[in-house]
C-alpha cells in the first residue's frame, strides 16, 4: 500500500455516482452520472433542469447520492465507465452479466453490474475507490472489488483548490529541479510537456519518465499494460501506481474549472 493509504489524494476529481430517489411516488428509482464536484452535482439534480440537473431526475426528487466510484485518471475514463454502467447490455465488456430479473430492484441490479465492472478489464486495473456516502444503503458487492480498490465511507476527499485555500496549509518545499533534471532510470532529460513521476515517500528524490517507471513496475507482470503497484527503485518502498499519477497531476486549478463548466454539456450529450 502506498503512503497515502486512506488519506485524501489531491488533484482533479473524476467520479461516477449512483443516485437513489427518496420521493415516495418514485422511490427506488436510481440514476448513474458523472461529476467532478459531487456536492454541487446532487444539488443540481434536486434543483431540476433549470439548476443544471438531468431531465431524467428533474421533478422526481429528492435524490440522494449514496455511492460514488472515484480515482479515474481522466474525465474520458470516467465517462466511459458511466456509459457502461448505464448500458451494461450494450457493453461487450459486460456480456457475461445477466439482465435485470423481474424480482430484482433497480438498486440491487446496478450494484450487481458495478461489482462485475470492477472485476472486468480495463476497469479492473484502475486505481479506483468505492465510496459509500450513505452507510444505511451499503451492500456487499459480489464479487468483491479487487484488493487494490479500497472501500471508503463518508464524503469524498476535498478537491485540490479547497486543500490549498487554508492559511494553515504547509506544502512540502519544491524539490531542486536542477538536481533531478533527468530520469533516474534512462538518464534522459524531461521534456516540457511531460511532467516526471516523483516517489511520494518522504526523503526519496526519485524522478522518472512515466513509461520508464511503468516498464520497471511491469517486470513482475509482463503481460499487462498498466501497473497496479511496484517497488520504488530509489527508496525500495511499495508505491501504488494510482498515487503516482495523482501526485503528478495535482494542483491544476484552471483545468478543474473548465471541467466544472463542461460537466453539464457532457451529461446533456449522453442523455440526448
Amino acid at each position: 500500500m502506498g503512503p497515502a493509504g486512506g488519506a485524501a489524494r489531491p488533484g482533479p476529481f473524476f467520479g461516477v455516482y449512483l443516485l437513489y430517489c427518496l420521493n415516495p411516488r418514485h422511490r427506488g428509482r436510481v440514476y448513474v452520472g458523472f461529476t467532478v464536484n459531487p456536492a454541487r452535482r446532487v444539488q443540481q439534480h434536486n434543483g431540476g433542469r433549470k439548476k443544471g440537473g438531468a431531465w431524467r431526475t428533474s421533478g422526481r426528487g429528492p435524490w440522494e447520492m449514496v455511492l460514488i466510484v472515484h480515482g479515474f485518471p481522466s474525465a474520458v475514463a470516467a465517462l466511459r465507465f458511466e456509459w457502461a454502467w448505464q448500458h451494461p447490455r450494450a457493453s461487450r465488456r459486460l456480456a457475461h452479466v445477466g439482465p435485470r430479473l423481474r424480482s430484482e430492484a433497480a438498486f440491487a441490479f446496478h450494484l450487481r453490474v458495478l461489482a462485475h465492472m470492477l472485476r472486468a478489464p480495463p476497469w479492473a486495473r484502475l486505481p479506483l475507490t468505492v465510496r459509500w456516502l450513505r452507510a444505511d444503503f451499503r451492500r456487499e458487492l459480489c464479487p468483491p472489488p479487487p484488493p487494490h480498490m479500497p472501500l471508503a465511507f463518508g464524503p469524498p476527499p476535498p478537491r485540490a483548490r479547497e486543500r490549498r485555500a487554508g492559511p494553515s496549509a504547509d506544502p512540502e518545499p519544491e524539490r531542486d529541479r536542477d538536481a533531478d533534471a533527468s530520469c533516474a532510470l534512462c538518464a534522459r532529460s524531461f521534456q516540457d510537456e511531460e511532467g516526471p513521476l516523483c516517489c511520494p515517500h518522504s526523503g526519496c528524490r526519485l524522478r522518472a519518465h512515466m513509461i520508464c517507471l511503468a516498464e520497471e513496475f511491469l517486470q513482475e507482470e509482463p503481460g499487462q499494460l498498466l501497473p497496479l503497484e511496484g517497488q520504488c527503485p530509489g527508496c525500495k518502498n511499495s508505491v501504488l501506481w494510482g498515487d503516482l499519477i495523482w501526485l503528478c497531476r495535482m494542483g491544476n486549478e484552471e483545468e478543474e474549472e473548465d471541467l466544472e463548466l463542461e460537466e453539464e454539456h457532457w451529461t446533456d450529450m449522453l442523455e440526448t
